[in-house]
């Protein structure tokens, strides 16, 4: 089973989950997306709680006030340092965290230290808590369908990508051939267009040569009306 909860000092809400055991946690770690934060306390056990990050969240710059959030869950959902006034809780992007199998059920190791982060909780805060446990919600999770549901729809993401830039290439290409063709006068269209410019240039001046004619004689009927 997993326990689902939502934060709601951010905008839209954050979702957050944990295992409801230490072999829940296991499943979990097997499962996670590219997109969790996984939390626990540091230097005790504790649960395993997850933040799924949004689009637009890195998990560098996750707010304070939804790492307090996540942080009082992660203390309560401990044994030990529920007891304890303060803790320090550990975070990492779930890519970080390995599990080898020479390790304990729950326990973990980094491929990398230096990208684990570590956030203070000075005492429990029974109000965040209050608000945190109102959203709690327990779910039996098909992890093999939602793993497989989460690739097909990442394939789909990628397949809309690709033709965007594939449309917006081609596009370009007909741009500048287009721009090629209007300048290359070897291209029997652009040299038609160029003839039938031609043409109405030397209409517009028989037009005008008519006109000037018309109007010498016109004049000249004119001086002899008065003679």
């Amino acid at each position: 089973m997993v326990l689902f909860f939502t934060s709601t000092v951010t905008c839209p809400p954050t979702s957050l989950y944990m295992g409801k055991d230490k072999f829940e946690n296991e499943v979990l770690l097997k499962y996670g997306d590219e997109l969790d934060v996984w939390f626990h306390v540091d230097k005790l056990s504790s649960a395993h709680v997850y933040l799924r990050l949004q689009e637009d969240m890195k998990w560098e710059e996750i707010p304070k006030t939804l790492l307090e959030d996540i942080g009082q869950l992660t203390k309560a959902n401990s044994i030990e340092g529920n007891k304890k006034q303060t803790v320090t809780i550990i975070y990492t992007p779930w890519s970080n965290v390995k599990k080898t199998g020479d390790l304990a059920t729950g326990a973990v190791q980094f491929h990398n230290d230096r990208i684990v982060r570590r956030h203070h909780i000075a005492a429990k805060d029974n109000a965040i808590l209050n608000r945190l446990n109102k959203t709690k919600r327990e779910e039996l999770v098909d992890h093999e369908a939602v793993r497989q549901e989460r690739e097909r729809a990442k394939g789909r993401e990628r397949k809309e990508v690709a033709v965007k830039e594939r449309n917006a290439k081609l596009a370009e290409q007909r741009a500048r051939q287009e721009a090629k063709a209007s300048q290359d006068y070897s291209n029997p269209r652009a040299k038609a267009q160029e003839e039938k410019e031609k043409s109405a240039a030397g209409d517009d001046a028989e037009r005008i040569g008519v006109r000037e004619e018309q109007s010498e004689e016109e004049d000249a009927g004119s001086e002899g009306s008065f003679m």
